[in-house]
C-alpha cells in the first residue's frame, strides 16, 4: 500500500510541475480529493489483475479502458466493466476537484493531460498503454 501512496503522491507532484507557472497547489487536501484518492486506492488492487492480464489498459486521455474483453473470463466481465466505470468516474472527478480546489476549473484539461502522461509513465511492465490511439505493451 505504501508504494501506491507514493505513486499517487508522485502524480500530484508532476501535476504541480506542469502547471508551476500557474501555482497549482498539488497538495490540496480537500475532503473531495481525499475521498477520491481513497476510493481509487481501494479499487487499485482489484484492477491490478486486469492490468496484468492485458484486459484493461491506460488510455492517453487519463482514463482506463477495457482493452481486451476476451482476456476476461465471461463470469468476471461485469466486474471488470464495473471497475473500469468506477475508476473513470473517480478520475474525472479528481481532475475536476483539483482544478476547482485551486479556484481554476479551467485547468481541468491540463491537469487531466498531466495525469494521463504520468499514469502511462508509471505503468508497470507488461501493462497496456495507449499513445496516439494505438495500444502497446509497456
Amino acid at each position: 500500500m505504501n508504494n501506491l501512496i507514493k505513486f499517487y503522491f508522485a502524480l500530484f507532484v508532476l501535476c504541480a510541475s506542469a502547471a508551476a507557472s500557474a501555482q497549482v497547489n498539488i497538495e490540496i487536501n480537500t475532503p473531495g480529493v481525499v475521498a477520491l484518492q481513497q476510493s481509487m486506492q481501494a479499487r487499485h488492487a482489484q484492477l491490478a489483475e486486469f492490468y496484468a492480464s492485458g484486459a484493461v489498459g491506460l488510455t492517453s486521455d487519463g482514463m482506463v479502458a477495457l482493452r481486451d474483453a476476451n482476456a476476461v473470463p465471461m463470469a468476471a466481465r461485469q466486474k471488470a466493466n464495473g471497475l473500469v466505470a468506477a475508476e473513470n468516474q473517480d478520475r474525472k472527478a479528481l481532475y475536476a476537484e483539483i482544478a476547482r480546489a485551486n479556484a481554476h476549473p479551467e485547468w481541468e484539461g491540463d491537469i487531466r493531460n498531466t495525469f494521463a502522461q504520468r499514469w502511462i509513465q508509471r505503468a508497470q511492465a507488461g501493462w497496456w498503454v495507449q499513445s496516439g490511439g494505438s495500444w502497446s505493451k509497456k
